[in-house]
């Protein structure tokens, strides 16, 4: 797959913008601030369904304007598509394909993208949010279905948190609240396809994880990814094993059991995926904590190359894009150059950088200039 054209209307400090992509490297060159990380947002919106920078919409669309337009031509080999999305700065947000609406929780069928930002040191260093973001993000770019089961998830966590808090506020016993049966029913029924999900994708992810470490960082540090689920009980948990949906689904309807007493009295639903965490470690140590600057940088971005040949390996739409977005200026000259070769065979690949002379020639081979929201034209080496 291959992203064409894209267009953008209010986006970010884009009033218009217009810009021709090609296949193989491709190269946004501004200096900070310019506007060439809102261009490779918006393309990684029609897969991710969100940002990478923020968790709302509203900063997305142009300052004054009520809404944004991002429009794609995506190139699927002797196919193209065109995608289209309007970002409400309230309310839902609308998408077309080929000019037909559909639901935007359909736009990451058509559109496969893994970009990698210094913001994805959060994975590794941050709170287990983002690393549940990182995983649920790729599972739906896996399985466009999962999109609606996690929607379904979100919103069953929060009815039932929202009668929990309801219970202790009027002082009513659990044994009371046979309501809290029928949702725990469903955040059990819909917990163990997400919890089932993230084990399946972390296993597959495993071996391209340690291929990708293995060559930016020049060494074998065994990197590996594993879940703690909060079903288990207490953060020393040890990482969960492959289970049966079966031991899930019993394991979760026990552990809300004798979590019941204790949710009551905080009112918050303390059991299920949205408490796991994503344990990741090098050299039999947690890389939270552990890990150097340079290692944390390697494991974040090796993640991301995972995820792009999982992806690519599963896909019937070829290659993901593979997005760089200012990672070049981080890295010494032997990572820049190995990253590279690394990247340089995907169909196409999409590098920002403040510094033209950061990102190997390789890589150079259609360069766009980017100033103050302005697309100046591009040069072909």
């Amino acid at each position: 797959m291959i992203v064409e054209r894209l267009n953008l209307t209010d986006f970010r400090n884009y009033t218009e913008a217009n810009v021709e992509l090609r296949p193989g490297p491709n190269v946004f060159v501004g200096s900070n601030g310019q506007g060439k990380t809102n261009l490779v947002e918006a393309i990684a919106f029609f897969a991710t369904l969100g940002s990478h920078r923020v968790s709302m919409d509203a900063p997305m669309v142009r300052d004054g304007a009520d809404y944004a337009i991002v429009r794609a031509r995506l190139g699927h080999g002797e196919r193209q598509i065109s995608l289209d999305v309007q970002i409400n700065k309230s309310g839902s947000n609308k998408a077309r394909v080929n000019g037909a609406p559909v639901k935007t929780s359909e736009l990451p069928r058509y559109a496969q993208v893994v970009l990698f930002a210094p913001e994805d040191l959060t994975i590794v260093r941050g709170d287990p949010s983002a690393r549940r973001r990182f995983a649920d993000q790729l599972l739906v770019q896996r399985t466009p279905r999962l999109s609606a089961v996690l929607g379904d998830y979100e919103r069953v966590v929060k009815q039932r948190t929202a009668l929990l808090k309801s219970a202790r506020a009027r002082g009513l016993r659990a044994d009371s609240l046979s309501t809290l049966d029928v949702w725990d029913d469903k955040l059990v029924a819909l917990g163990t396809q997400v919890i089932n999900a993230r084990a399946e994708m972390t296993s597959a992810l495993a071996s391209p994880l340690s291929s990708a470490y293995t060559s930016i960082a020049g060494a074998d540090h065994n990197p590996t990814a594993s879940w703690s689920l909060s079903l288990h009980g207490d953060d020393d948990t040890p990482p969960q094993e492959a289970m049966a949906i079966s031991d899930i689904e019993t394991a979760f309807r026990a552990a809300l059991k004798n979590r019941r007493a204790a949710e009551l009295e905080r009112g918050v639903t303390l059991v299920g995926p949205h408490r796991d965490d994503l344990n990741l470690s090098i050299r039999n140590l947690p890389v939270k904590g552990y890990a150097s600057h340079g290692e944390s940088w390697s494991v974040a971005l090796a993640l991301r190359l995972a995820s792009a040949e999982l992806l690519r390996a599963d896909s019937r739409l070829g290659d993901p894009v593979l997005i760089l977005d200012d990672v070049f200026a981080e890295l010494d000259v032997h990572r820049r150059t190995r990253l590279a070769d690394l990247v340089s065979a995907y169909e196409q690949v999409i590098v920002t950088a403040a510094v033209e002379a950061d990102v190997p020639s390789a890589l150079r081979a259609h360069t766009v200039r980017v100033e103050a929201g302005q697309i100046s034209g591009d040069v072909s080496e």
